[in-house]
């Protein structure tokens, strides 16, 4: 298995464990922010959808126009980068932002599967944001599956003030 599968199997893994957790609340719950969290499922979703193309896309390749005809990065950067959950409030639609985040982390997966080993080494595509954490495309892409599962992390809290626990099927049967 060459690092480049490793790479793309451990985000494919990420993404599935946050979309678990995700898809397993109401979108009724969703814009609830508990003051022992101070977040929403909402804004994390939202979060996520901006990191994963900042991480996973654009510091790799670029912007990609086909991203950002499908998606409004523009408001979403508004709301989700470094804005409080709050200020995100009743601005999007649940379902909008379940497609948004599937449509980025497809795209993150195909170009973290098409890169060459050589890749993973070369400098970051310059944005006006520096990267807070890597400075070659490997790190870039490694700091994203961990900034996924901190946040799968926090969805899982969020989940258990607001619903319930998940388990991920891990309980035993009595």
């Amino acid at each position: 298995m060459t690092e480049i599968d490793i790479l793309t199997k451990q985000t494919e893994g990420a993404y599935e464990w946050t979309n678990k957790l995700i898809r397993s609340i109401a979108f009724d719950k969703w814009e609830t922010i508990p003051a022992v969290v101070e977040s929403s499922i909402s804004w994390q979703v939202g979060h996520l959808i901006m990191s994963h193309y900042f991480h996973s896309v654009m510091v790799i390749v670029g912007h990609q126009p086909d991203i950002i005809q499908k998606i409004p990065l523009k408001e979403y950067d508004g709301l989700f980068t470094n804005a409080l959950p709050e200020n995100a409030t009743g601005k999007t639609n649940p379902q909008d932002l379940l497609n948004h985040l599937a449509v980025v982390q497809q795209k993150s997966i195909n170009i973290i599967s098409a890169l060459t080993p050589s890749q993973l080494e070369e400098k970051l595509v310059a944005t006006p944001t520096p990267h807070p954490i890597a400075k070659t495309k490997f790190e870039a892409i490694d700091w994203n599956i961990k900034h996924t599962m901190y946040h799968c992390g926090q969805i899982g809290m969020l989940k258990r003030i607001i619903d319930e626990r998940y388990d991920f099927g891990l309980r035993k049967s009595d």
